[in-house]
């Protein structure tokens, strides 16, 4: 592919790629994937981690379990010279290390969501482009063979014009290992923001475009014994151009017992029939000596979306999906987070 003029190119065999954090879980899977891949130098950092109220390894501590070399600071990581960086810090420190890294001259996978405001994801997408570098959102399950069988589908006019799309993302409420999910400052919300944009993207997708308002409504009767005061369970409702109508089911419902973290489904419904694709659902069960076992299987949704960002280093391309496609669904979030506090239907 031809390199994009303004985004500079990786032409080493080796690239050198910096974990900037231990904050969200997704860091040890990425860091296992780079850790074992050849042709890539890693560095990890998470400076943050030794004062973070959290049950599971931090810091200097999760770098020795993973076998990953690991410096002190985000200076130091980024005098290092990366390439490339993937930033899986807590949501409210994404602007900050993404400028950071933008200045360095790397490139950036940014976790979910991009930002907590959609002002700070402007600024962010901007940085990005006047730095000549690319800036990846993290939504690794558009990158699920069911999904895009599913979009090649819908394309052809299969289902006919499409009329509703209904979304889940359920999932265990992740308090005890990162607490800074429940924590507004740090995360910008509770299930609202931690669930609806991985729908939102597979919806921005899929049908192309904004939708034209977002009703929502929320409420905080689950782990309410455990003092967490954001939003446990919600419902998004987003009006799109044509009258197509998509739910969103984001809450943090899944019992701390359950074999799995949860899973993301997705029905789409139109005038000539509907599919519906549950990209996590492969596995395999049984039972150990330690309780109820499921392992997932199928696609390595992980493993494809680092090895489209690595593609796009190399080649001096946008990585897909980009950050404005995190700033679109920042944008349905927002508005969510407003509908449910206003109990009326935002414009997006």
């Amino acid at each position: 592919m031809t390199p994009i003029e303004g985004i500079r190119m990786t032409d080493r065999r080796t690239i050198k790629v910096a974990v900037l954090s231990f904050a969200h879980t997704h860091a040890i899977g990425y860091s296992r994937l780079l850790a074992g891949r050849d042709d890539i130098e890693l560095v990890t950092t998470d400076p943050d981690g030794a004062s973070a109220p959290d049950a599971g390894p931090r810091g200097a501590e999760l770098a020795a379990l993973l076998g990953v070399p690991y410096v002190e600071t985000y200076e130091e990581a980024l005098a290092w010279g990366p390439d490339a960086v993937i930033v899986t810090a807590e949501n409210s420190r994404h602007r900050d290390l993404v400028e950071r890294a933008a200045a360095a001259g790397a490139h950036i996978l940014c976790e979910k969501p991009l930002a907590t405001r959609v002002a700070d994801a402007e600024a962010m997408v901007a940085t990005a482009e006047r730095a000549g570098v690319t800036l990846m959102t993290a939504y690794p399950v558009r990158f699920a063979t069911s999904f895009t069988d599913a979009c090649a589908r819908v394309r052809s006019g299969q289902l006919g014009e499409i009329i509703g799309v209904t979304g889940t993302n359920n999932g265990k409420i992740p308090l005890a290992d990162r607490a800074w999910f429940t924590d507004e400052e740090l995360s910008g919300g509770g299930s609202l923001i931690d669930h609806v944009v991985h729908c939102a993207d597979l919806l921005d997708e899929l049908l192309g475009t904004l939708p034209t308002s977002v009703r929502a409504v929320s409420n905080r009767m689950l782990h309410a014994d455990a003092g967490v005061d954001v939003e446990t369970g919600g419902l998004v409702t987003a009006i799109y151009p044509g009258g197509v109508v998509a739910t969103i089911d984001c809450s943090w419902s899944v019992p701390d017992s359950a074999p799995t973290w949860g899973g993301v489904t997705l029905q789409i419904t139109g005038t000539r029939g509907s599919l519906t694709i549950a990209p996590f659902a492969q596995h395999v069960s049984g039972h150990d000596a330690s309780g109820e076992v499921w392992e997932g299987v199928g696609d390595d949704l992980d493993g494809a979306m680092i090895a489209e960002f690595l593609g796009a280093v190399r080649e001096g391309r946008p990585a897909v999906p980009d950050g404005g496609v995190g700033l679109r669904t920042l944008r349905v979030v927002a508005a969510a987070q407003r509908s449910a506090a206003t109990g009326q239907p935002v414009t997006v």
